[in-house]
């Protein structure tokens, strides 16, 4: 669920120098164009606003004029002749940079020596242009200007705006990253611009809930249920955790309960909602009541067993979570999750002797050797299961998984019988591939 949409919506052309101009050009340029446009004459015409949103672009522009993500260093070196204030080596996200602080930027450079993010620390004119400009575009077209001069300037504003919050996501700033986006979402849909960008909503919300803004998390994700945009159910899930931080119970199992009749599949909708359920003191067997709708319009979905095969498995009802997934493979023998699920309930029975094994005292070898032998035969029930899975499965993801699995149950078993360390080693050469 927890994924923001990267997209960069800007493609900037290389050219051969660095062309930024002084601020005190681009300060007098909006100071020029700003008079225009308090001038009671020069106001009543759209040209003057046209100019002053140019003016405000341009200012914005200036800093990073020619400068884009994927230059090596030696050609941002030729194009930018300023001297970097500092060089210091740093991590973002996980991944480490070489980090140039220049007077109006910071530049970072990963570990293939290409720019990676450019981030505005001094614009050449304060405050916020990106607004000012689509404000003086929005003034000229009241005043008569043509849609198809109007609409690219906002379009071009509202990529910015994406842009921009792109760099402070990356960068970790999680609340200005949501102001951003936000911007970039509310300047695509305003007239006559009509190119909404409903990934920049998407992403203001996850942004906002990130930063524990609640109140605008819950606005845009609802924007995008209204656009029918739901992440695959992720939105639920979503706006679930934002209503339980309001401690708004009901609404949270609400939104869950939509979502899964939904979206049956989704691992978010279902974990949060057998925690909330657990958390409330609730029977978490009743959120199979709200899959009786779905298998009513779906009875030949097997998904819909994997899920309610999940629940009981999430409150440790082994036997009906075993029935479940059995009917998911009476409707299709073939449905790999169903053989995945199977064999997760033995290793989650396995986990289980397993604590009972460690908490015995030193002096309980018997029993100690009793579970020993039930964990054997469990950890051997697990492996069909799972060969079946892997046999059946066109996904390579759980195919890996599965090989995974069944090569660290052989190893387990390799002491019991010479056929589990040959089915090791076949195992071990697939994940090794």
């Amino acid at each position: 669920m927890k994924k923001l949409f990267f997209a960069l919506a800007l493609v900037c052309s290389l050219q051969l120098a660095y062309a930024q101009k002084p601020d005190e050009e681009m300060q007098k340029a909006v100071d020029k164009a700003l008079a225009a446009a308090q001038d009671a004459k020069k106001a009543t015409k759209s040209a003057t606003w046209m100019n002053l949103g140019k003016a405000y672009m341009t200012a914005y522009n200036n800093p990073i004029s020619n400068i884009a993500p994927g230059l090596d260093k030696a050609t941002f070196g030729m194009m930018n002749k300023e001297q970097p204030i500092s060089v210091s080596n740093v991590t973002v996200g996980g991944e480490a940079y070489e980090k140039m602080q220049l007077s109006h930027l910071d530049v970072y450079f990963n570990g293939a020596g290409l720019l990676a993010i450019v981030d505005v620390t001094k614009p050449s004119v304060p405050g916020d242009l990106l607004g000012e400009a689509g404000k003086a575009y929005v003034k000229a077209f009241e005043l008569g200007a043509k849609d198809k001069d109007i609409a690219p300037k906002l379009k071009e504003i509202a990529d910015a705006y994406y842009n921009d919050a792109f760099t402070a996501y990356s960068l970790g700033n999680m609340a200005k990253a949501s102001d951003l986006f936000k911007g970039a979402y509310d300047w695509s849909t305003t007239a006559p611009n009509t190119e909404a960008n409903i990934d920049a909503a998407y992403n203001s919300a996850f942004t906002a809930l990130a930063s524990k803004n609640y109140a605008r998390a819950e606005e845009y994700y609802n924007i995008c249920l209204s656009k029918d945009y739901t992440s695959e159910g992720n939105i639920y899930a979503a706006l679930s955790e934002v209503s339980l931080a309001k401690a708004d119970t009901l609404t949270a199992k609400n939104y869950l309960a939509t979502g899964l009749t939904k979206y049956p599949d989704n691992a978010s909708i279902l974990t949060n909602l057998i925690n909330l359920y657990l958390q409330t003191n609730e029977d978490p067997k009743k959120i199979v009541e709200l899959l009786d709708e779905a298998k009513k319009a779906m009875p030949d979905n097997p998904s819909l067993y994997y899920v309610e095969g999940n629940i009981y498995a999430g409150i440790k009802d082994f036997d009906a979570a075993t029935a479940a997934y059995n009917k998911g493979l009476e409707i299709d023998p073939k449905y790999d999750m169903a053989y995945y699920g199977l064999a997760q309930v033995a290793l989650k029975k396995g986990e289980a002797i397993v604590e009972e094994m460690n908490a015995l005292d030193v002096r309980e070898w018997k029993k100690y050797d009793e579970l020993n032998a039930q964990l054997i035969e469990v950890y051997k029930g697990a492996i069909e299961p799972f060969e079946k899975c892997y046999e059946v499965s066109s996904n390579p993801d759980v195919k890996a998984a599965a090989a995974d699995f069944l090569k660290r149950l052989n190893f387990q078993l390799r002491n019991v019988d010479p056929k589990f360390q040959a089915d090791y080693e076949k195992w071990n050469g697939i994940v090794g591939q």
